[in-house]
């Protein structure tokens, strides 16, 4: 458990915007545990959250922080708090590609609707649009599989940064230690 929080960035979140398909929620989760993230925001205004699928997210839910906001401004004004970046994912005539992004500062990455992509008003908050570029005939990825993309992405850019030890990574140990512990 240690290990694992050492190597985990707290300055990095993914936010999940109203996404509906329960494989593509799990999916997500099982990524950023695999890619080091380790804090998830939900934001959920016109439906709610889809039951996890065990079989797809390998029941990394009870690893990940999740956080849950009420509205895109609540969600993105809590993240401005703590200095994070919003880089919310659309397909818009100001977003750029995520290759020239810096993701050594603190980050978060908001992925949208499957149909709709990011609210109107996720995007008016968000610091920068950002797109990863099609070179077929389809205009976008399925949203699970843009989100493996753009966090190996952010995971080969921060390889040569050491994640600092934060009284958050202490309580959460401590947190699983003691859950883990009441299981047996």
């Amino acid at each position: 458990m240690h290990s694992v929080l050492e190597r985990r960035h707290d300055d990095l979140v993914v936010v999940l915007e109203n996404i509906h398909d329960a494989h593509n929620a799990s999916a997500i989760l099982r990524s950023c545990d695999a890619f080091g993230v380790g804090r998830v925001a939900l934001v959920y205004t016109n439906q709610v959250f889809p039951e996890i699928s065990r079989g797809v997210a390998a029941q990394v839910d009870k690893w990940l922080q999740i956080e849950r906001y009420d509205s895109p401004a609540d969600c993105v004004n809590a993240l401005h708090l703590e200095g994070l970046q919003v880089y919310a994912t659309q397909l818009t005539d100001d977003a750029v590609d995520y290759l020239s992004i810096s993701f050594h500062e603190p980050s978060a990455i908001v992925l949208g609707n499957e149909r709709d992509g990011c609210s109107e008003e996720m995007v008016a908050l968000a610091d920068q649009q950002i797109i990863i570029p099609m070179h077929g005939f389809v205009e976008s990825l399925n949203v699970s599989v843009a989100a493996a993309v753009l966090m190996a992405e952010i995971a080969r850019q921060r390889r040569d940064l050491t994640p600092s030890w934060t009284e958050r990574k202490a309580a959460l140990e401590q947190t699983w230690i003691t859950r883990e512990s009441s299981r047996r």
